[in-house]
């Protein structure tokens, strides 16, 4: 027995022995191409469990790999991957791997606008991947200022950092006026920032960019169509820093100086690590104070947010739960007045760099429309802007259900709050105008008008306007004049928005040999209201507008109020939407991308969509009280407010349509692919449809799904130093919805005209290349050639009134499509050696038109940005950038004539011909921004 046992301890030995002589440790140092240690590369041991990260000296190390040989696979963002067969012997392996810069990042995989991630050679569409190094070469002015970088992408962030506009490939028509983000997806880690998109509510309010940013994914039409909800002209994916083996972070101090001396301070940090037991966390954000790029008498923006997510990996997925705080101010920059119509040069003694036509601080309180019998009131004050709110969290999963099965479920919560405090339309009014007085909401404010400065009470002007309903000027009694001798025709703009979101997608995805299939369903609920009053102000028409209080001071008679103390005027008179809506949207997907040979690729979508919009919409009419909300008939300015008549109009339609895609993927080589990809997708009716027309009448009829055809085919090519794609393509967008903004002067009425239903065409070729034509120095080149066209296209011409009888339609098919330029690009320079980097940027727009009737040409303008930058070690550096710096005039956008309710379409042949000399509205580019950052890695 006693020698059994020592045979069965003998063979124990043995075998733990054996056990542990067949297994080795793997070891190794990554570099890139210059030497330098790469931290944070992904080293995967190929069809096993074997995984791990290089530390911050390029270090990693493998244990207990038992013998045999294998396929090790290195990966990191901004060079190609790196497949090494090793043997794994008795001896404990030390290996050294130096990594090529992949300078498009074609061998980067992304997961957006794909069902399974996959590399940017293997993608049959159009998608663009900007890492972090870049994102820190801007001087971030919002999130269409980083998109501009994206070849093909039309951002207009003339605004500032909201009421931007982005599109691409022409489809743009109805994200020109305040809905430009129409189109396109704006998401942060695969879902959309929003649900819901409405007069100056979109995506943009809501979103901020920092160093929780990790990269940005681009897709440009194509697989849009099948992948995002009701966004079928692209995606723009902000996806966040994730999992990270060691703690980490960093920290960034940024200080600017913009316009004429504005200062701008903000501080962003983020962190990262382990937390133990698998689990792992990013957290971080920012804050800001900004001045603003023009002058202003307030603080243009102040705020910022706070974002997080904790991550459990397991052997068969991960669980992950990830939130955001968003607290944040802002505001928008509007027009500048311009004359001579085919060279536009500042008019009024305004400037395109610092001139900003906003109303100054002021605090007011308006009778709330909504429930004027209570006495129920809104506060008023420009300088806040508008104030967005964002609490979002929610969970994303992924597991392995075994036999190559897969589930993941990604949802989020949130809920949104903007609120708008700021100007509308900032148009000359001439006193000798009868509305610069009428406007006032009086019933006849004629004979001796004083106009006061709010701030000190001092008298500006005093004049009689009593002969200007017989067509003579006003005439000034006794010294003072206003500027321009005129006035602002301009409105508080206060809108209160609020919305409570639920969107969620679940994927399943089966792989076998050739075929990766995937089915799932996307769900979204949204419950929003708005709010919009609007008021006149009282405003100088000056470069650093005054706020008057206005009184009609006529001899033995009482003094009659046409404004308040503040300047404001004719209460609640110009504006009243009170709405709310619930939006359910369900998409049921599935897609099969097959293999057919290790180089050919082919993959199949179907998209079966359904929104519902449900709701309501308040009647209204003016307040009929004898003198006005206060019961005084001497305060003129209560006197109109618009109010709820206890009527409401509901709507409640559906609609539902079908998108699909294919495409095809062709592996030339093991490093150029090509590829061709047709769409077929729809664009529902955004809430802005209900909330803009149908004033005070049913709303009988649902709206326009719009259609969207694309065709591209691309090349993709990544040598070792020179990288390029090209991408040619066609689309075509139907049934788009088009009416205008009108004011009526004969009853100060606000409406929107007929919608009319039209039809876009654009061709053209995108391109994206990166040349190092020697060590340590590249070129970068991206942009975009078209043609694009108003196929089929009329405007509803309402003569500037609400009476329909003197109505027409104007036929503009066939002319050059608004806004979108045949030429678009950027060069840049770029040097990297040691611890110095530099790199000058030239960005060019070519000439663009203002309107559908081809009438006005907004001119070719080129703005060049510089930066430098010295890393002092490994954890510290400075970058100096700037922005826009020989300080272009560049001109983003075009509003139609000076006049209060005048829009881009009312500018044609006629119209310039008989107004030669008249000023009109142009929306500049930002002015030069000087910053320096001071990072910290640790």
């Amino acid at each position: 027995m006693n020698n059994l046992k020592k045979t069965l301890v003998f063979c124990l030995l043995n075998i733990v022995a054996h056990s542990a002589f067949c297994q080795s440790n793997v070891e190794g140092i990554i570099t890139d191409s210059h030497g330098n240690t790469i931290e944070g590369a992904n080293v995967v041991f190929k069809n096993t469990d074997f995984f791990t990260v290089s530390n911050a000296q390029g270090f990693f190390s493998i244990k207990d790999v038992a013998l045999g040989h294998y396929v090790l696979n290195i990966s990191h963002i901004g060079f190609k991957s790196l497949q090494k067969p090793i043997e794994v012997g008795v001896e404990n392996s030390s290996l050294l791997f130096q990594m090529e810069e992949d300078l498009l990042n074609l061998q980067t995989v992304v997961v957006t606008g794909t069902f399974e991630p996959r590399t940017l050679l293997e993608s049959n569409t159009a998608v663009t991947s900007m890492n972090s190094e870049t994102l820190k070469q801007l001087v971030p002015r919002g999130t269409a200022d980083v998109l501009q970088n994206i070849p093909g992408t039309f951002a207009d962030g003339s605004a500032g950092e909201v009421f931007t506009k982005v599109y691409t490939r022409g489809i743009s028509a109805s994200a020109e006026d305040d809905l430009g983000w129409y189109y396109v997806s704006l998401q942060e880690d695969g879902l959309p920032v929003s649900l819901v998109q409405h007069s100056y509510y979109s995506p943009d309010l809501f979103h901020r960019l920092d160093l929780t940013t990790n990269k940005v994914e681009a897709i440009r039409g194509g697989s849009a169509s099948i992948t995002a909800l009701n966004a079928p002209g692209g995606i723009y994916n902000f996806i966040s820093k994730g999992v990270s083996e060691t703690f980490n972070g960093e920290i960034q101090l940024q200080s600017a100086i913009q316009g004429k001396g504005n200062l701008s301070h903000r501080a962003d940090v983020t962190l990262g690590g382990p937390l133990g037991s698998n689990w792992f966390y990013n957290a971080g954000g920012h804050y800001r104070y900004d001045e603003g790029a023009r002058n202003t008498d307030f603080t243009f923006s102040k705020g910022g947010q706070f974002k997080f997510n904790a991550t459990k990996k397991h052997h068969r997925g991960y669980l992950k739960f990830y939130g955001k705080i968003l607290d944040d101010y802002t505001n928008r920059w509007t027009g500048v007045a311009a004359v001579n119509w085919n060279d536009p040069k500042p008019a009024f003694g305004q400037d395109f760099n610092t001139t900003s036509l906003m109303m100054p601080a002021f605090s007011a309180t308006i009778p709330d429309g909504r429930h004027i019998a209570e006495g129920a009131t809104t506060s008023f004050d420009p300088s806040k802007g508008v104030h967005a709110k964002d609490l979002a969290f929610g969970f994303d999963i992924l597991h392995d259900l075994g036999d190559r099965w897969s589930i993941r479920n990604n949802t989020k919560f949130s809920s949104k709050d903007a609120n708008w405090q700021t100007s509308i339309s900032n148009a000359y009014v001439s006193l000798n105008n009868p509305l610069a007085y009428f406007i006032s909401g009086a019933d006849f404010p004629i004979g001796e008008v004083v106009f006061r400065d709010t701030k000190s009470g001092l008298e500006m002007a005093r004049l009689s306007n009593s002969g200007i309903l017989g067509g003579n000027p006003i005439q000034y009694i006794g010294n003072g004049t206003l500027p321009n001798d005129g006035i602002m025709g301009t409105s508080t703009w206060f809108k209160d928005n609020k919305a409570n979101e639920w969107m969620n997608q679940l994927t399943l995805r089966k792989q076998w040999e050739n075929h990766d299939f995937n089915m799932g369903l996307s769900l979204g609920l949204s419950d929003t209201s708005l709010y919009t009053q609007g008021s006149f102000g009282y405003v100088t028409y000056e470069p650093n507008p005054k706020m008057l209080e206005v009184t009609l001071e006529n001899p033995n008679e009482p003094i009659l109020y046409l404004s308040d103390k503040n300047g404001v005027s004719n209460y609640g008179g110009l504006f009243y939407v009170n709405a709310d809506a619930k939006v359910s949207q369900f998409a049921t997907f599935l897609n099969d991308r097959w293999r057919v040979s290790d180089r050919l690729h082919l993959d199949f979508g179907l998209r079966i969509e359904t929104i519902n919009h449900k709701g309501s919409k308040d009647r209204y009419a003016p307040y009929s009280e004898s003198g006005g909300v206060d019961g005084n008939p001497d305060t003129a300015y209560d006197n109109g407010v618009l109010a709820s008549t206890g009527v409401q109009d509901l709507f409640n339609y559906n609609y539902s349509y079908v998108s699909y895609s294919a495409g095809i993927n062709y592996r030339i080589q093991d490093e150029a692919a090509i590829f061709t990809r047709f769409s077929k997708g729809n664009k529902a009716p955004e809430l802005n449809y209900y909330f803009n027309n149908f004033s005070n009448v049913p709303i009988n009829k649902k709206g326009e799904i719009q259609n969207i055809n694309q065709l591209e085919v691309g090349l993709k090519y990544n040598l070792k130093d020179f990288s390029f794609t090209s991408t040619a393509f066609w689309s075509e967008l139907k049934n788009i919805s088009v009416t205008n903004f009108e004011f009526d002067e004969a009853d100060n009425s606000v409406f929107y005209t007929p919608n009319q239903s039209n039809t876009s065409r654009t061709i053209g070729l995108e391109l994206e290349s990166v040349y190092a034509p020697f060590e340590n120095f590249l070129f970068r080149f991206n942009g975009v050639l078209q043609d694009a066209k108003a196929s089929a296209w009329s405007v509803y011409d309402a003569a500037g009134s609400v009476d329909e009888t003197d109505d027409s339609l104007q036929d503009f098919s066939g002319n050059q499509l608004p806004f979108n330029p045949n030429i678009m690009f950027h060069l840049s320079s770029e040097y990297q050696k040691n611890k110095v980097s530099a790199f000058f940027k030239w960005q060019f727009m070519g000439e663009r038109e203002g309107n559908v009737a081809n009438r006005f040409q907004l001119p070719a303008y080129s703005i060049f940005n510089l930066g430098a930058g010295y890393a002092f070690n490994k954890q510290l550096s400075v970058n100096l950038l700037v922005s826009n710096l020989f300080n272009s005039e560049g001109l983003a956008n075009f509003f139609g004539a000076n006049d209060f309710g005048a829009n881009a379409n009312g500018v044609n042949a006629q119209f310039i011909q008989d107004n030669p000399d008249a000023s009109f509205v142009v929306v500049p580019v930002l002015p030069r921004a000087t910053a320096l950052k001071l990072n910290y890695v640790f």
